[in-house]
């Protein structure tokens, strides 16, 4: 799921309001794109990949975890906006903001060598 705890707390909240449940499931909508994103965190490249190549590719992962939430709100436009009489606009931008604030949160939260379990290369042996 993601992490943060914004699968736990939607989860949460589905099993608290029926109508959030109903509309957008029990888990986040974007929810597939933070198990991508795990994914690439967990791999971090390859085991040599040098420093530098190891940065570009984290960027690249975050990247991909901001634009899949942006399309996730695209592809959920439709539906959306019958549901809630929003604007494609409104929806761009609860989208565009919910995908910023996931960016910053794996850029700061997500760095290597912090022990954490979900930081960048949690698949491999903690730094030295």
């Amino acid at each position: 799921g993601c992490s943060g705890g914004l699968s736990v707390g939607w989860t949460y909240l589905a099993d608290k309001i029926e109508s959030l449940q109903s509309v957008h499931g029990a888990h986040p909508p974007w929810e597939s794109c933070c198990v991508e994103h795990d994914k690439l965190y967990h791999r971090a490249g390859i085991q040599k990949t040098s420093a530098v190549e190891s940065f570009e590719l984290r960027k690249e992962a975050d990247m991909a975890l901001k634009m899949c939430v942006l399309q996730t709100g695209v592809d959920s436009t439709a539906e959306l906006k019958a549901e809630y009489d929003l604007s494609t606009r409104e929806i761009e931008f609860l989208y565009s903001g919910i995908a910023e604030m996931m960016y910053h949160a794996v850029r700061i939260g997500g760095i290597p060598c912090s022990g954490l379990p979900w930081r960048w290369g949690y698949g491999w042996p903690e730094c030295n």
